[in-house]
């Protein structure tokens, strides 16, 4: 049985509407042959807003949150704390057996700063997958935020989708990555039903593919080639193709490996 490791984003944490559609989807199809899921979620509305209420400076690069040293608790407070364990209550009301985690319990990445002009921000790498194993095979539905935890015992802001394609990596799992655009889209702003390599790049440099959206699918890209198989980026807007999608049809946009 292939694990499904979902990608959410602010967005929709922020939509209850949104957030009820993924919860009703997820248990249907988690109760079909009991199907195996883990959801790794970011939070940047949540991390903007309380910046914006702290009068503290929300800045970029390269569509990363530069996160210097009097920002990370704030942060970490936003996405370990208040998103993860909203999600975690409204899973729980949707008789979901969830349990929030962040990306250094149990040793399960690695963190490593890799920019230091970002601040605590950090990639991560696969680490020990004992304590997810253990949560699935007893039937638990992670909730992993995109905290994670250096070899310096710092803790790191990590980009999210990065953070899914890590965790999908460590259980060779299918990734989708859930976005609130239907997926990539191209100049005229149509979807793009799949994409290669070297129309990825053709893209970004042609700039159709910007911020936010070219990590995605450059992290959508590496899991494709590191898993061995199609990613999926598609929108959460929509619960029957969420439903579709969670059956491994394809919807949104495919990022092929090759």
């Amino acid at each position: 049985m292939q694990t499904v490791v979902l990608k959410v984003g602010g967005a929709l944490l922020d939509n209850p509407q949104a957030m009820d559609n993924l919860l009703t989807a997820l248990y249907a199809f988690r109760q079909h042959a009991r199907h195996k899921v883990v959801i790794v979620h970011g939070g940047g509305v949540v991390v903007d807003n309380l910046m914006a209420s702290l009068h503290l400076p929300v800045r970029k690069k390269q569509g990363l949150r530069i996160t210097p040293s009097d920002q990370i608790n704030a942060v970490t407070g936003a996405l370990a704390g208040t998103t993860n364990k909203t999600l975690l209550a409204q899973a729980l009301h949707k008789n979901l057996n969830a349990v929030g985690l962040c990306l250094g319990d149990g040793n399960m990445t690695r963190a490593h700063q890799f920019d230091v002009d970002l601040g605590h921000v950090a990639h991560v790498a696969p680490g020990d997958a004992t304590l997810l194993r253990t949560l699935l095979n007893a039937g638990f539905l992670p909730l992993i935020s995109s905290i994670g935890i250096d070899s310096r015992g710092r803790l790191m802001n990590v980009n999210a989708d990065d953070a899914a394609v890590c965790i999908a990596t460590l259980l060779s799992a299918r990734l989708v990555l859930l976005s609130d655009v239907e997926g990539v889209l191209d100049s005229q702003g149509q979807r793009l039903p799949q994409l290669n390599r070297g129309e990825i790049d053709q893209l970004i440099q042609r700039g159709v593919i910007t911020g936010g959206m070219a990590v995605k699918v450059n992290a959508a890209w590496q899991a494709a080639k590191n898993l061995g198989g199609a990613v999926n980026i598609a929108s959460w807007k929509n619960s029957d193709q969420l439903t579709a999608l969670l059956r491994g049809e394809l919807v949104g946009t495919t990022i092929q490996a090759n």
